[in-house]
């Protein structure tokens, strides 16, 4: 087997990214700009393109180890994780992040093609090359996974924010109208939002609406209790609106004890109940 040894492979890689940098990123930015199915844009592409062979030369410079290079350079790793992340943002498909670092290594061995005509250093760089540029690939691949399933929370979180308004009724009586199911995560949502619209209005009185809630069991009752709870410790009352019979009958059949919560069967009903406990009965009398 043809060797050479690691000082050569190092100085001709350090080389091509320096010396041959112009003529890397644009072949690089040719090769991801073929793709018709992509929409990169030209500009970004050879800025990723400058700062990720500017890292690569850099590591190089200063003695990292060459199989260590993608694992422990931060600013290799950090050029990687912007590329990444960038497409992630973007919409890219994993697949089209992964092809853009095989085009890197396809251009990377052209120019060692150039540059060499000597064939053991070529096997050695050839070697070198395909680890680094598969431990790249597996470093953005990860990153943009990563990145999709924060998008991915940040936009579920967005949409129980959007589905859990804290709705001001009246002077200082607030409701929730809640829809669907009620999970920890989405409890979590409603007592937070509920707390600090208390806090801002200085609301004495909030009334969570159930009348779009499917249905009611154990867990559900336990997180409405929780938020109740939470509330009473702000300093205010709370009531349940929204009770409807059949709902009536599940919490009876299940053993939830309700008594020490104020509910009533609408919101109208519960505002009525909200302005009673202000003191403010003439306007309860009139709605």
């Amino acid at each position: 087997m043809l060797r050479t040894d690691d000082s050569a492979v190092r100085d001709l890689l350090s080389r091509i990214f320096g010396e041959d940098q112009d003529e890397l990123v644009d072949e690089w930015v040719r090769w991801q700009l073929a793709d018709s199915s992509a929409r990169l844009d030209e500009t970004a592409l050879r800025r990723e393109a400058t700062e990720l062979l500017g890292a690569l030369r850099e590591a190089l410079a200063i003695g990292t180890p060459l199989s260590q290079i993608i694992e422990r350079d931060q600013a290799v790793r950090s050029a990687l994780r912007g590329l990444s992340e960038r497409r992630a943002r973007a919409g890219t498909a994993p697949a089209l992040t992964a092809t853009a670092i095989l085009a890197l290594k396809h251009t990377t061995m052209a120019a060692v093609e150039r540059r060499s005509g000597d064939p053991a250093l070529r096997y050695e760089v050839s070697l070198l090359v395909n680890q680094l540029l598969d431990a790249a690939s597996l470093l953005t691949f990860s990153v943009y996974v990563e990145g999709r399933e924060e998008i991915i929370r940040r936009q579920h979180q967005q949409m129980l924010e959007l589905s859990t308004p804290v709705v001001r009724l009246w002077r200082q009586v607030l409701a929730v109208p809640l829809i669907g199911t009620l999970d920890s995560a989405r409890t979590q949502v409603v007592m937070n939002s509920l707390l600090e619209a208390i806090q801002t209005h200085e609301a004495r009185v909030a009334i969570i609406d159930i009348t779009g809630v499917s249905t009611v069991d154990t867990a559900v009752a336990q997180h409405l209790l929780q938020t109740v709870s939470a509330v009473r410790l702000m300093g205010a009352e709370c009531l349940i609106s929204g009770v409807r019979p059949s709902i009536a009958q599940t919490v009876t059949q299940l053993g939830i004890d309700l008594s020490h919560i104020v509910t009533r069967g609408s919101l109208a009903d519960a505002l009525a109940a909200a302005l009673e406990l202000l003191g403010d009965r003439s306007a309860a009398v009139t709605g």
